[in-house]
C-alpha cells in the first residue's frame, strides 16, 4: 500500500526526467505495483482492479485479501515490516535489472576515468572508495569490471593497485599486504616498516575489513597483515637456536615483567631488533584483531576484552639500553616503574588507554621526571 501511495510523486519527477533517468524511473513506478499485484495474484483476484482501487482510495488504505474489501491498513494492524517492504522492491525483476545496468554505467564511468584522467580519480578516490567496495562486495559483475581499478593509498600518500602492492614487497614478503588502520596511533609501527623499505597500505574505513576478507578469496595465495599483528623477521637480527644466553636473558626478563606487571599469562617474548631505540612493542594477531573488528561491526562491544589477551604479545627488544637496564637492575627501586612504564608506552601505540591506564601513566610519566630533576 504504501508503494502504490507514492506513485503520483514518482509519476511527477518522471515527467521531468529525460532518457535514461525517465526509463529507470518508469522501471521503478511499474516495480511498485508488483507486491501488491503478487498478493491479488496469490489469492486467485484481478490485481488491475484492485490496484486501481487502492490508488483512488485516501493514504493508507489498502486491500484486505482476506476479507476481501478495503480498509485503513494501520487500523486493520496489517503492517509489513520495513525490511520486508524493502526486500520485495529491491528483488523485484524490473529494478534488478535497472539495478545491473547502473552498475555497468558506473563501473565504465569510473573504469573511463581511471584510464584517461587518473590524476582526478585519484583525487576523489578517498570519498569514493567505500561506496565502489561495498558495490564490489554486493555485485560480482560490478566486482569483475572495477578488478583492474581498484586502487590503494600507502604510507607516503601514493595510489596503487593490488598486483603493485604485490610487486613492491615481493622481495621480503611474497603474497603478503601489509596495511595500517590508524595512521597517527600505528605510527611507531609504520617508521619499523619505513625503515626496513616495506610498503603498507592505508586501510582506515569500516567496509575495509570485509573488503580485505573479499580479496583474499579472490586472489588465492595473497594474505593481508595488519603492521601491529607480528615482529617479522625483517626487523629482527639473528639469533642461533643454540644461544643460551641470549635464552637466559629471555626467560629473565619474561619473569620480571610478568610480575612486575602481575600480567602471568602474558605472552612476552624477548628479540633483538635492528632498531635499538624500540624499547618494546606490542602485537596482536591477525585472527584475533579480525575477530575485534567484527564485533565492532556488529556491535559487540560488552563482550569481555579479556577474552583477546591470548593474542596479544609484548615484544622486548634486547637491544635497547632502558630494556638491559631493567635486566641488570632487577631489584633495583625504579625497575617496577620502568617495567610498568615500557608496557604502558608499547600500549599507547597499540590502542587507546583506559580512564585508570591513562591516569597511571600520566602520574608514573610525572614521577619519572621529577627524578630525573632530582638527579640533575
Amino acid at each position: 500500500t504504501a508503494y502504490i501511495n507514492v506513485i503520483p510523486e514518482v509519476e511527477k519527477l518522471t515527467q521531468t526526467l529525460e532518457d535514461d533517468e525517465c526509463l529507470g524511473s518508469r522501471i521503478v513506478l511499474k516495480a511498485l505495483e508488483e507486491p501488491i499485484k503478487q498478493i491479488a495474484i496469490n489469492a486467485g483476484l484481478e490485481p488491475a482492479l484492485i490496484i486501481e482501487n487502492v490508488k483512488k482510495s485516501p493514504e493508507g488504505f489498502g486491500f484486505n485479501v482476506k476479507d476481501e474489501k478495503y480498509e485503513n491498513m494501520k487500523e486493520a494492524g496489517i503492517v509489513d515490516p520495513t525490511k520486508v517492504s524493502r526486500s520485495a522492491l529491491q528483488n523485484d525483476g524490473f529494478v534488478k535489472k535497472i539495478s545491473d545496468y547502473i552498475s555497468k554505467k558506473v563501473a565504465d564511468k569510473l573504469s573511463g576515468m581511471c584510464k584517461t584522467d587518473k590524476e582526478s580519480y585519484e583525487k576523489y578516490w578517498d570519498d569514493i572508495n567505500p561506496f565502489i567496495k561495498y558495490g564490489c562486495l554486493r555485485d560480482e559483475k560490478f566486482a569483475e569490471k572495477m578488478n583492474d581499478y581498484i586502487i590503494f593509498k600507502n604510507i607516503d600518500n601514493k595510489y596503487i593497485t593490488l598486483p603493485e602492492a604485490l610487486e613492491e614487497n615481493k622481495e621480503k614478503h611474497e603474497n603478503t599486504i601489509f596495511y595500517a588502520t590508524d595512521v597517527v596511533l600505528q605510527s611507531q609501527y609504520i617508521n619499523m616498516f619505513k625503515e626496513q623499505g616495506i610498503d603498507v597500505l592505508v586501510m582506515n574505513t569500516t567496509i575495509d575489513e570485509p573488503f580485505i576478507n573479499h580479496l583474499e578469496s579472490k586472489n588465492e595465495g595473497v594474505k593481508f597483515l595488519s603492521i601491529d599483528s607480528d615482529i617479522t623477521d625483517a626487523f629482527k637480527e639473528e639469533v642461533k637456536d643454540d644461544d643460551e644466553e641470549f635464552k637466559k636473558t629471555s626467560d629473565e626478563l619474561s619473569d620480571i615483567f610478568k610480575k612486575t606487571l602481575n600480567k602471568d599469562t602474558l605472552n612476552v617474548k624477548v628479540e633483538k631488533l635492528k632498531d635499538e631505540s624500540i624499547s618494546s612493542v606490542i602485537t596482536l594477531n591477525e585472527e584475533s584483531k579480525r575477530m575485534q573488528q567484527m564485533m565492532k561491526v556488529y556491535g559487540m562491544t560488552d563482550m569481555n576484552p579479556a577474552m583477546f589477551e591470548s593474542g596479544i604479545t609484548l615484544t622486548l627488544n634486547a637491544n635497547n639500553d632502558l630494556v638491559k637496564y631493567v635486566l641488570n637492575h632487577k631489584d633495583d627501586e625504579n625497575t617496577e616503574m620502568i617495567c610498568k612504564q615500557l608496557y604502558d608506552l608499547a600500549l599507547i601505540s597499540h590502542k587507546q588507554l583506559s580512564a585508570d591506564e591513562m591516569t597511571n601513566f600520566i602520574k608514573r610519566s610525572n614521577d619519572i621526571m621529577l627524578l630525573l630533576t632530582k638527579e640533575s
